[in-house]
């Protein structure tokens, strides 16, 4: 147990799209909770942005982040750094919190878990729409078993990227990001196998239509639940002209339930068999507004953390829990390699996702 304290020292690694969400947390929301001791981009200038609204010292390595001594670094960086960066905080005796994907590869991720077991710290793993009040409701509503025997399920996922996005050095490359399936709906995939349960095997095509990249820019798939549900998964960043649509919807033998919004943000559809009292209320109850697709949930999130580490307890999402989605994805790589169906208790595994392979332009 690393036991309470007045504030947590933390951290930032990497000072990229994701932070202006951080500085609204680690600035405002949890400001009463937490120190920034400092942090670290190699751009400086980045580093010193962040640091100039919400405090600490910008520094240019991960040797200077860890000579700040705190404890607990938010890993930021580009998706196939993940590993490689929190392994090296991991080792320095450092908590840490990884944006998603926990690593690209699976046999990273467990290598970061052990690390962490062996070191006595904390891996945790950002998975933010979890606490929409949205997906907070539907959930419970799946523990009561107000849903009922899934029929069906799905994800849709629109939203739009340009080709300036995919120009820089990593976004759509197989050896550091993936396609719209690993950057953009890997949090509807968790999304679809924390409310539907567990996945037995998935078909999946994907293909660049509009966007110039190495991975795919749209995806579907059919899914088949453990369950003996059915569902579907449908995954663009090639909607025009912005982000358009984030939804999961249920069908079940006693209710359906729709949540939608750009993040998983609003209950678009709540119709039981049986109503009950107070159901009439839940869209407005339950629905949330968000300034963009990264939604409100990072503050929540970073605050069951802490919480956590008070009390010496696992963290809300840890390194097993980011598995699941991780592994769903490569699930779906490995089928579209394979052109067929694949079953993830095979632990089928992409042979291009995470793989370090020769530098291709672009387009």
């Amino acid at each position: 147990m690393t036991g309470p304290r007045d504030k947590w020292r933390i951290g930032v690694l990497g000072c990229g799209r994701v932070s202006a969400r951080y500085r609204e947390v680690l600035g405002r929301e949890l400001a009463h909770r937490v120190d920034v001791v400092a942090a670290a981009d190699l751009i400086r200038e980045k580093a010193a942005a962040f640091t100039a609204e919400v405090g600490g010292k910008p520094v240019g390595s991960i040797a200077e982040l860890i000579a700040e001594r705190p404890d607990l670094v938010c890993v930021l960086t580009e998706s196939g750094h993940h590993a490689e960066h929190a392994l090296q905080l991991i080792e320095a005796g450092i908590h840490v919190q990884i944006e998603k994907p926990v690593a690209l590869r699976p046999e990273d991720a467990e290598r970061l878990r052990d690390a962490a077991a062996a070191k006595g710290v904390i891996c945790a793993v950002v998975k933010q729409n979890r606490y929409n009040p949205a997906m907070q409701f539907v959930r419970r509503m799946v523990d009561e078993g107000r849903i009922g025997r899934l029929v069906t399920a799905g994800i849709r996922v629109h939203w739009c990227r340009h080709q300036d996005y995919y120009d820089d050095p990593w976004h759509g490359r197989w050896s550091m990001d993936g396609g719209v399936l690993a950057q953009q709906a890997i949090h509807h995939l968790d999304a679809l196998q924390w409310l539907g349960g567990p996945i037995e095997a998935v078909c999946a095509a994907g293909a660049a239509v509009l966007n110039r990249l190495e991975a795919e820019d749209t995806a579907v798939g059919v899914v088949r639940f453990k369950s003996g549900a059915l569902g579907t998964i449908e995954a663009t960043t090639s909607a025009r002209d912005e982000d358009f649509e984030a939804s999961l919807h249920l069908v079940g033998e006693q209710a359906m339930a729709k949540i939608g919004g750009r993040a998983l943000n609003r209950v678009e559809l709540w119709r039981p068999v049986e109503p009950r009292q107070g159901d009439e209320r839940v869209v407005e109850t339950y629905s949330q507004d968000v300034p963009t697709s990264y939604g409100l949930g990072h503050g929540p999130l970073l605050g069951d953390l802490l919480d956590a580490l008070e009390k010496g307890v696992r963290p809300p999402i840890d390194v097993d829990e980011a598995l699941t989605s991780l592994r769903l994805v490569h699930a779906l790589y490995a089928s579209m390699e394979a052109g067929g169906w694949v079953r993830l208790d095979d632990n089928p595994v992409s042979a291009r996702l995470g793989a370090q392979m020769p530098e291709t332009a672009a387009g």
